[in-house]
């Protein structure tokens, strides 16, 4: 599986962290930044992760944060993209199973380590259960091509 993480500064320590817990032959990380603990702007990380898994490049994307909430709205604006945040082992299974999220967001201020690598190993290892839930996703999609169809005819870029 490939991976693409990244962070701001809040949550550079804890994608440090992951990026040591989570080494496994499955998984073929590259890591988009930050490289420090000095401030930086949210957006800019979350919207290359969300692009490169949004285009196939990448199976799913960890982004990290102070909350996590700053780089899931960045990257929900993504077309494609089902970005959750997650700080809990029961919605880690869940969203992978009813929503196929593709990219996890946690907060580095809200969360230790120990419970960040828990719930990525669980939401790296859970299937999308398919089923009832793919006609759900179709839906998302329509709205997302509605969505765009709109803007188009605003003369709004989306």
């Amino acid at each position: 599986m490939r991976i693409a993480i990244a962070s701001d500064h809040g949550g550079y320590e804890l994608k440090r962290q992951l990026l040591e817990r989570l080494q496994d032959p499955d998984f073929e990380w590259s890591d988009f930044g930050c490289a420090t603990e000095d401030a930086v702007d949210y957006p800019d990380y979350a919207e290359v992760v969300a692009l490169r898994v949004a285009s196939g490049e990448f199976d799913r994307g960890i982004l990290l944060c102070g909350t996590g909430l700053g780089m899931c709205i960045v990257a929900n604006k993504v077309p494609g993209i089902r970005a959750v945040t997650v700080h809990d082992a029961f919605s880690a299974q869940a969203t992978r199973e009813h929503n196929d999220s593709n990219i996890l967001t946690m907060g580095g201020r809200v969360i230790d380590a120990n419970a960040a690598e828990t719930i990525a190993r669980i939401w790296l290892s859970t299937p999308f259960m398919g089923g009832r839930h793919e006609r759900r996703l179709e839906k998302i999609r329509r709205v997302e091509a509605h969505v765009q169809e709109l803007a188009e005819e605003a003369g709004l870029q989306t």
